[in-house]
């Protein structure tokens, strides 16, 4: 894929990411996550204390799928480190931005004021590298 055939898959209704990353354990994760792409990056939003803003700010380089489940089968793999936002205005916005894509519009002030307390963390994604695949079956 083209990276504008990638950026359109990648946001494309509701398709959940799976964002690969390393527990402090050392132990390796998989975990579904919401999230939006704006400008080139991929944020979405945790509990600053959750295991997974843990992982990511001790082990920072991570990895997020987003595939197609059914024919004929595609996946962007998005590999790069993760920052952190706790700006509160950024936090309740991509909260708000979150929602809205995965709830509908209707829902995006809803679900801004239930996950876009102090308590919550932007986490973003810069790409370095993309490995985009589009129809597996061939």
């Amino acid at each position: 894929m083209t990276r504008p055939e990638w950026e359109a898959f990648i946001t494309e209704g509701t398709r959940t990411g799976k964002l690969a990353l390393v527990l402090p354990s050392g132990r390796p994760s998989v975990t579904p996550v919401w999230f939006v792409y704006e400008d080139g990056v991929v944020r979405g939003q945790t509990v600053r204390t959750s295991p997974k803003a843990k992982a990511m700010a001790k082990e920072p380089r991570i990895s997020l799928l987003v595939d197609m489940e059914v024919e004929p089968f595609a996946y962007v793999r998005l590999d790069g480190e993760v920052a952190f936002n706790d700006d509160p205005d950024e936090v309740r916005r991509i909260a708000g931005a979150t929602g809205a894509r995965y709830m509908g519009e209707d829902q995006r002030e809803a679900y801004a004021e239930r996950n876009g307390g102090d308590d919550e963390v932007v986490w973003e994604l810069r790409p370095t590298k993309v490995v985009a695949v589009d129809d597996v079956t061939g």
